[in-house]
């Protein structure tokens, strides 16, 4: 099993659009709705070029923003995460079941490690942070780390996003792909099985999914 973090086990987007748009008045300027939609499931690295690129400012300097970004959503992820409906009910339903897991997430190591304190580690066998790989989402590389880390096929898990960058990422590793969308809308997509909500998700739904990989219609 695959999971993603932000907005699919937890409602930390809310947390990254408090802090961004923060950023964006300390820059002296205001980010657009649509620079924060890019933005979602994205890399520190692009979200930052897309801030620049918002304000209008592409010589601004990256890793001032990028450490002041980091400090302030690490002083909201410490206030707790909340979950998202049905998200806790199917990691427990998962670790009780013996299934190996690894949370696939763009966020970096420093701020994932605080998330974890209400993810809990121990309900995680990999860990694979966006700043731990050389091509982030959406590219499949770290969905294929993942994959290879807990020592199974990628074509052998599923995935579950939230993201389009996300989707992407793990449709192209191969992965079979469950989407539950969150802050964007999810098209119906060939290959991917698409939920309004992880609500009723188990393993034996999961399971099902690997023997029949092609489109569901949303349901749930």
């Amino acid at each position: 099993m695959l999971f993603d973090m932000d907005g699919t086990l937890v409602d930390s987007e809310k947390v990254w659009e408090i802090a961004l748009h923060e950023l964006a008045a300390r820059a002296g300027g205001t980010l657009s709705p649509a620079a924060r939609q890019a933005m979602i499931g994205s890399s520190m690295a692009a979200s930052m070029q897309i801030l620049r690129d918002d304000l209008g400012q592409p010589d601004r300097p990256e890793a001032p923003d990028v450490e002041w970004l980091t400090d302030r959503v690490l002083e909201l992820f410490g206030a707790g995460l909340v979950w998202r409906p049905g998200a806790l009910e199917l990691l427990h339903a998962v670790r009780f079941a013996g299934l190996r897991t690894a949370l696939v997430t763009s966020t970096g190591r420093k701020l994932v490690e605080v998330a974890l304190e209400t993810l809990g580690r121990d309900n995680f066998d990999v860990v694979v942070c966006g700043d731990e790989v050389a091509l982030p989402k959406p590219d499949p590389e770290p969905y294929r780390t993942a994959a290879a880390l807990l020592g199974v096929a990628v074509e052998d898990c599923v995935a579950i996003e939230d993201s389009p960058t996300g989707v992407a990422s793990a449709l192209a590793s191969g992965a079979t792909v469950l989407a539950v969308p969150a802050e964007l809308e999810l098209p119906p997509t060939d290959g991917v099985h698409l939920r309004t909500s992880l609500v009723g998700v188990d393993p034996a739904y999961l399971a099902d999914l690997l023997v029949h990989r092609g489109l569901l219609q949303p349901e749930g």
